[in-house]
Protein backbone atom coordinates (compact mmCIF):
# COMPACT_ATOMS: atom_id res chain seq x y z
CA UNK A 1 0.00 0.00 0.00
CA UNK A 2 1.26 3.84 -0.63
CA UNK A 3 1.84 5.79 2.05
CA UNK A 4 -1.47 7.86 1.27
CA UNK A 5 -3.63 4.86 0.87
CA UNK A 6 -1.86 4.08 4.32
CA UNK A 7 -2.72 7.88 5.63
CA UNK A 8 -6.33 7.64 4.05
CA UNK A 9 -6.90 4.54 5.70
CA UNK A 10 -5.44 5.70 9.03
CA UNK A 11 -7.89 8.86 8.67
CA UNK A 12 -10.96 6.43 7.85
CA UNK A 13 -9.83 4.44 11.31
CA UNK A 14 -9.84 7.53 13.35
CA UNK A 15 -13.36 8.63 12.47
CA UNK A 16 -15.02 5.47 12.58
CA UNK A 17 -13.42 5.20 16.04
CA UNK A 18 -14.00 8.62 17.00
CA UNK A 19 -17.36 9.01 15.91
CA UNK A 20 -19.49 6.45 19.13
CA UNK A 21 -17.19 8.65 21.45
CA UNK A 22 -17.69 12.03 20.36
CA UNK A 23 -21.09 11.49 20.34
CA UNK A 24 -21.29 10.00 23.93
CA UNK A 25 -19.99 13.10 25.55
CA UNK A 26 -22.74 15.03 24.23
CA UNK A 27 -25.06 14.06 27.17
CA UNK A 28 -28.72 15.57 27.06
CA UNK A 29 -30.39 16.12 30.50
CA UNK A 30 -33.83 16.90 30.53
CA UNK A 31 -35.19 19.35 32.86
CA UNK A 32 -38.84 21.00 33.60
CA UNK A 33 -41.04 24.09 33.21
CA UNK A 34 -39.96 27.53 33.40
CA UNK A 35 -40.72 28.44 36.96
CA UNK A 36 -39.65 25.36 38.55
CA UNK A 37 -36.56 24.19 40.36
CA UNK A 38 -35.80 21.64 38.11
CA UNK A 39 -34.36 24.03 35.44
CA UNK A 40 -32.07 25.70 38.00
CA UNK A 41 -30.71 22.28 39.66
CA UNK A 42 -30.10 21.74 35.40
CA UNK A 43 -28.03 24.32 35.42
CA UNK A 44 -26.01 23.22 38.33
CA UNK A 45 -25.89 19.45 37.21
CA UNK A 46 -24.30 20.81 33.63
CA UNK A 47 -21.67 22.56 35.71
CA UNK A 48 -20.69 20.04 37.82
CA UNK A 49 -20.35 17.18 35.47
CA UNK A 50 -18.54 18.99 32.99
CA UNK A 51 -16.10 20.60 35.60
CA UNK A 52 -15.54 17.03 36.77
CA UNK A 53 -16.07 14.42 33.69
CA UNK A 54 -12.95 15.46 31.36
CA UNK A 55 -14.71 15.49 28.04
CA UNK A 56 -17.82 15.90 29.06
CA UNK A 57 -20.77 18.66 27.76
CA UNK A 58 -24.13 18.45 28.61
CA UNK A 59 -26.95 19.53 26.75
CA UNK A 60 -29.74 20.84 28.93
CA UNK A 61 -33.36 20.71 27.57
CA UNK A 62 -36.56 21.65 28.65
CA UNK A 63 -38.71 18.73 29.82
CA UNK A 64 -41.57 17.48 32.71
CA UNK A 65 -41.79 14.55 34.56
CA UNK A 66 -43.75 11.95 32.25
CA UNK A 67 -41.81 13.55 29.27
CA UNK A 68 -38.70 13.07 30.69
CA UNK A 69 -38.83 9.28 30.99
CA UNK A 70 -40.28 8.63 27.93
CA UNK A 71 -37.61 10.67 26.12
CA UNK A 72 -34.84 8.56 27.68
CA UNK A 73 -36.81 5.37 27.49
CA UNK A 74 -36.83 6.53 23.56
CA UNK A 75 -33.20 7.22 23.38
CA UNK A 76 -33.78 11.22 22.82
CA UNK A 77 -32.43 12.04 26.18
CA UNK A 78 -29.64 10.18 28.57
CA UNK A 79 -30.50 11.81 31.95
CA UNK A 80 -33.54 13.28 33.00
CA UNK A 81 -35.48 14.79 36.53
CA UNK A 82 -38.47 12.16 37.27
CA UNK A 83 -41.21 12.05 39.78
CA UNK A 84 -41.21 8.48 41.49
CA UNK A 85 -44.95 8.53 40.99
CA UNK A 86 -45.09 8.63 37.17
CA UNK A 87 -41.99 7.09 36.67
CA UNK A 88 -43.43 4.04 38.22
CA UNK A 89 -46.22 4.41 36.00
CA UNK A 90 -43.70 4.30 33.27
CA UNK A 91 -42.02 1.49 34.21
CA UNK A 92 -46.06 -0.72 34.89
CA UNK A 93 -47.04 0.39 31.47
CA UNK A 94 -49.50 2.66 33.15
CA UNK A 95 -51.30 5.58 31.07
CA UNK A 96 -49.58 7.90 30.24
CA UNK A 97 -47.37 5.80 29.01
CA UNK A 98 -48.16 3.81 25.95
CA UNK A 99 -46.66 1.22 26.95
CA UNK A 100 -43.64 -0.11 29.56
CA UNK A 101 -40.81 1.72 29.95
CA UNK A 102 -37.20 -0.57 29.75
CA UNK A 103 -34.63 1.87 29.46
CA UNK A 104 -34.63 3.86 32.67
CA UNK A 105 -32.46 3.50 35.53
CA UNK A 106 -32.88 5.29 39.10
CA UNK A 107 -29.53 6.98 39.68
CA UNK A 108 -30.87 8.84 42.76
CA UNK A 109 -33.49 10.03 44.67
CA UNK A 110 -33.01 13.95 46.00
CA UNK A 111 -36.13 15.45 47.74
CA UNK A 112 -39.74 15.14 48.25
CA UNK A 113 -42.15 17.14 45.87
CA UNK A 114 -45.22 19.59 46.96
CA UNK A 115 -48.39 18.73 44.87
CA UNK A 116 -50.13 22.86 45.33
CA UNK A 117 -52.83 24.02 44.28
CA UNK A 118 -52.86 27.84 44.89
CA UNK A 119 -55.87 30.08 44.34
CA UNK A 120 -56.33 33.86 44.57
CA UNK A 121 -57.53 34.83 47.72
CA UNK A 122 -60.77 36.93 46.03
CA UNK A 123 -61.99 33.83 43.88
CA UNK A 124 -64.16 32.51 46.29
CA UNK A 125 -62.80 29.19 45.99
CA UNK A 126 -62.01 27.30 49.88
CA UNK A 127 -62.18 23.84 48.48
CA UNK A 128 -61.79 21.47 45.22
CA UNK A 129 -65.53 21.75 44.97
CA UNK A 130 -66.06 25.10 44.70
CA UNK A 131 -63.88 24.48 40.98
CA UNK A 132 -66.68 24.41 38.65
CA UNK A 133 -66.88 27.59 36.25
CA UNK A 134 -63.61 28.66 37.48
CA UNK A 135 -60.56 29.43 35.19
CA UNK A 136 -57.77 26.59 35.86
CA UNK A 137 -54.20 27.35 34.75
CA UNK A 138 -52.82 24.09 34.55
CA UNK A 139 -49.30 22.42 32.45
CA UNK A 140 -49.71 21.07 29.08
CA UNK A 141 -51.67 17.59 28.95
CA UNK A 142 -49.42 14.74 29.46
CA UNK A 143 -47.22 16.35 32.20
CA UNK A 144 -46.85 15.29 35.89
CA UNK A 145 -48.39 17.76 37.81
CA UNK A 146 -51.25 17.69 34.72
CA UNK A 147 -52.05 14.34 35.23
CA UNK A 148 -52.07 14.38 39.19
CA UNK A 149 -54.80 18.05 38.45
CA UNK A 150 -56.57 15.13 36.21
CA UNK A 151 -56.54 12.64 39.45
CA UNK A 152 -57.64 15.11 41.48
CA UNK A 153 -60.47 16.09 40.22
CA UNK A 154 -61.71 12.63 39.47
CA UNK A 155 -61.49 12.31 43.10
CA UNK A 156 -64.12 15.01 43.36
CA UNK A 157 -66.19 13.96 40.64
CA UNK A 158 -64.71 16.60 38.38
CA UNK A 159 -63.21 17.07 34.97
CA UNK A 160 -61.55 19.60 33.18
CA UNK A 161 -65.21 20.41 31.27
CA UNK A 162 -66.58 21.46 34.39
CA UNK A 163 -64.45 24.92 33.90
CA UNK A 164 -61.88 26.80 31.93
CA UNK A 165 -59.12 25.11 31.80
CA UNK A 166 -56.05 26.52 29.89
CA UNK A 167 -52.92 23.93 29.20
CA UNK A 168 -49.77 26.45 29.78
CA UNK A 169 -46.43 25.07 28.80
CA UNK A 170 -44.43 27.00 32.16
CA UNK A 171 -45.38 27.77 35.67
CA UNK A 172 -44.04 31.16 34.54
CA UNK A 173 -47.16 31.53 32.15
CA UNK A 174 -49.72 29.68 34.25
CA UNK A 175 -48.71 32.93 37.25
CA UNK A 176 -49.11 35.20 34.81
CA UNK A 177 -52.74 33.99 33.80
CA UNK A 178 -53.65 34.72 38.29
CA UNK A 179 -51.89 37.89 37.94
CA UNK A 180 -54.01 39.17 35.48
CA UNK A 181 -57.57 37.70 36.63
CA UNK A 182 -57.80 35.25 33.85
CA UNK A 183 -57.99 32.18 35.88
CA UNK A 184 -58.30 31.50 39.77
CA UNK A 185 -56.93 28.14 40.21
CA UNK A 186 -52.70 27.10 39.64
CA UNK A 187 -51.84 23.87 40.08
CA UNK A 188 -48.21 22.19 39.83
CA UNK A 189 -45.71 19.76 41.58
CA UNK A 190 -42.46 21.18 42.58
CA UNK A 191 -40.29 21.74 45.69
CA UNK A 192 -41.35 24.95 47.97
CA UNK A 193 -41.43 27.91 48.06
CA UNK A 194 -41.83 27.77 44.05
CA UNK A 195 -40.74 30.70 42.68
CA UNK A 196 -43.63 30.97 40.53
CA UNK A 197 -46.25 31.04 43.00
CA UNK A 198 -43.76 33.44 45.10
CA UNK A 199 -44.22 35.87 41.88
CA UNK A 200 -47.74 35.41 41.93
CA UNK A 201 -47.61 36.50 45.79
CA UNK A 202 -46.12 39.50 45.33
CA UNK A 203 -48.74 40.95 42.87
CA UNK A 204 -51.65 39.90 44.64
CA UNK A 205 -53.15 37.91 47.75
CA UNK A 206 -53.35 34.02 47.21
CA UNK A 207 -54.92 31.13 49.26
CA UNK A 208 -53.23 27.63 49.63
CA UNK A 209 -55.76 24.88 49.15
CA UNK A 210 -55.43 21.91 51.92
CA UNK A 211 -56.00 18.67 50.39
CA UNK A 212 -55.94 16.56 53.22
CA UNK A 213 -59.64 15.21 52.56
CA UNK A 214 -58.18 14.14 48.78
CA UNK A 215 -55.64 12.06 50.14
CA UNK A 216 -57.20 9.19 50.66
CA UNK A 217 -58.99 9.09 47.08
CA UNK A 218 -55.83 9.30 45.69
CA UNK A 219 -53.93 6.52 47.22
CA UNK A 220 -56.55 4.75 45.54
CA UNK A 221 -55.09 5.61 42.30
CA UNK A 222 -51.49 5.81 43.12
CA UNK A 223 -49.84 4.30 46.29
CA UNK A 224 -46.70 6.57 46.50
CA UNK A 225 -48.83 9.46 46.87
CA UNK A 226 -48.88 10.49 50.63
CA UNK A 227 -49.70 13.85 53.45
CA UNK A 228 -46.90 16.30 53.48
CA UNK A 229 -47.62 19.57 55.39
CA UNK A 230 -46.57 22.61 53.99
CA UNK A 231 -44.98 24.71 56.47
CA UNK A 232 -46.67 27.87 57.95
CA UNK A 233 -45.38 30.79 56.18
CA UNK A 234 -43.95 28.80 53.40
CA UNK A 235 -45.71 32.08 51.04
CA UNK A 236 -46.73 35.24 52.15
CA UNK A 237 -49.89 35.28 54.42
CA UNK A 238 -50.19 31.74 54.78
CA UNK A 239 -50.34 31.89 58.47
CA UNK A 240 -51.20 27.95 59.22
CA UNK A 241 -49.97 24.73 57.80
CA UNK A 242 -51.72 23.14 54.94
CA UNK A 243 -51.51 19.72 53.81
CA UNK A 244 -50.55 18.98 50.26
CA UNK A 245 -50.17 15.89 48.09
CA UNK A 246 -46.53 14.36 48.18
CA UNK A 247 -43.79 12.01 45.95
CA UNK A 248 -40.55 12.15 45.48
CA UNK A 249 -38.41 14.17 43.06
CA UNK A 250 -35.83 12.04 41.65
CA UNK A 251 -32.94 11.54 38.58
CA UNK A 252 -33.33 9.14 36.02
CA UNK A 253 -30.83 7.85 32.79
CA UNK A 254 -30.37 5.26 30.08
CA UNK A 255 -29.70 1.99 31.25
CA UNK A 256 -27.41 2.30 28.01
CA UNK A 257 -24.73 4.57 29.43
CA UNK A 258 -21.76 2.94 30.35
CA UNK A 259 -21.15 1.73 34.25
CA UNK A 260 -18.09 4.07 34.55
CA UNK A 261 -19.65 7.12 33.20
CA UNK A 262 -22.53 6.74 35.80
CA UNK A 263 -20.14 6.16 38.57
CA UNK A 264 -18.14 9.73 37.97
CA UNK A 265 -21.41 11.12 37.49
CA UNK A 266 -22.32 9.96 41.02
CA UNK A 267 -19.08 10.94 42.48
CA UNK A 268 -19.15 14.35 41.18
CA UNK A 269 -23.10 14.57 42.62
CA UNK A 270 -21.53 13.86 46.18
CA UNK A 271 -18.26 15.93 46.24
CA UNK A 272 -20.28 18.90 44.54
CA UNK A 273 -23.10 18.21 46.73
CA UNK A 274 -23.34 21.79 48.14
CA UNK A 275 -23.91 23.38 44.99
CA UNK A 276 -27.57 21.51 44.49
CA UNK A 277 -28.57 22.62 48.27
CA UNK A 278 -27.80 25.88 47.49
CA UNK A 279 -30.10 25.39 44.67
CA UNK A 280 -32.75 23.93 45.96
CA UNK A 281 -32.60 23.64 50.40
CA UNK A 282 -35.21 20.66 50.48
CA UNK A 283 -32.00 18.94 49.55
CA UNK A 284 -30.07 19.74 52.86
CA UNK A 285 -28.98 16.66 54.84
CA UNK A 286 -29.65 14.57 51.99
CA UNK A 287 -26.65 11.85 51.62
CA UNK A 288 -26.26 8.50 49.78
CA UNK A 289 -28.77 6.35 52.27
CA UNK A 290 -31.39 8.72 51.00
CA UNK A 291 -30.28 8.97 47.64
CA UNK A 292 -30.74 5.09 47.71
CA UNK A 293 -33.99 4.51 48.64
CA UNK A 294 -36.15 2.03 46.70
CA UNK A 295 -38.81 3.95 45.30
CA UNK A 296 -39.74 1.27 42.61
CA UNK A 297 -36.91 2.01 39.54
CA UNK A 298 -33.91 -0.34 39.32
CA UNK A 299 -31.12 1.12 40.03
CA UNK A 300 -27.50 1.58 37.27
CA UNK A 301 -25.31 -0.94 37.78
CA UNK A 302 -22.82 2.24 38.04
CA UNK A 303 -24.93 3.55 40.73
CA UNK A 304 -24.94 0.89 42.90
CA UNK A 305 -21.59 0.48 42.79
CA UNK A 306 -20.89 4.42 44.19
CA UNK A 307 -23.55 3.46 46.81
CA UNK A 308 -21.51 0.50 47.63
CA UNK A 309 -18.24 2.68 47.80
CA UNK A 310 -20.38 4.97 50.41
CA UNK A 311 -21.35 2.03 52.62
CA UNK A 312 -24.73 2.16 51.33
CA UNK A 313 -26.83 -1.19 49.80
CA UNK A 314 -29.69 0.16 47.62
CA UNK A 315 -33.22 -0.13 49.09
CA UNK A 316 -32.16 -0.26 52.56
Amino acid sequence: MTKTTLFAAGLAAFAFAATPAAAQDTLRLMTGPQGGVWVPLGGALKNIWEKAIPGVTIQTLPGAGIANVRAIDEDKAEIGFGNSISTVDGINGVAPFPRKTTNVCQLATLYPQYFQIVVNADSGINSIRDFRGKGLAVQTRGNTAEAITKQILEVHGLRYEDMRASFLPSYTDAASLLKDGQAQIFTLGTTIPASSVMDLASSRDIRMLDLRDSLEGMRKLNAGYYGIDLPANTYPKQTAPVTKIGYAAHLVVSCKLPDARVHAMMKAIQDNFRDLVLVNKAMEGVGPKEMAVDIGVKFHPGAVRFYAEQGVKVGS
